[in-house]
């Protein structure tokens, strides 16, 4: 199998607010966009996030009410503190401080408009022992 394009893709109630969150805030573009669909782009993310309203009757039935409540669409940063001054100063609200977990990730969440938490981390890294 030759893989050569990947998306995730989210069943969400207003794919349009959540097209604008990640342009707005996140750096994404809207690459195609029709009633109930949304596909955006990052040249540096590898993945692109399709938002697809909830309903939509191409979906399959018992896919069409599910919602995207439970997931995490994480990105890794390099400036994680710069990023949070950032986005608080856009007024996003901050709905995971940052923090650290013993494993070395550190990250804080937001929640777009229909309530997908997008989380930005870093890791810590440790010194090698030898």
């Amino acid at each position: 199998m030759r893989v050569s394009a990947s998306a995730l893709s989210l069943n969400v109630n207003d794919p349009a607010a959540s097209s604008a969150f990640l342009v707005d805030h996140f750096g994404f573009t809207q690459e195609m966009a029709a009633d109930g669909f949304a596909s955006l782009a990052r040249a540096d993310v590898g993945v692109n996030v399709v938002f697809l309203r909830v309903g939509l009757p191409t979906l399959p039935e018992d896919q069409r009410g599910d919602h995207a409540s439970g997931l995490i669409l994480a990105f890794t940063v390099d400036d994680l503190e710069g990023e949070l001054a950032r986005l608080r100063a856009e007024g996003v609200p901050i709905t995971m401080p940052l923090t650290e977990e013993e494993w070395g990730e550190r990250a804080f969440q937001v929640r777009d408009p229909n309530g997908v938490i997008v989380q930005l981390l870093d890791w810590k890294r440790s010194p090698v022992s030898g």
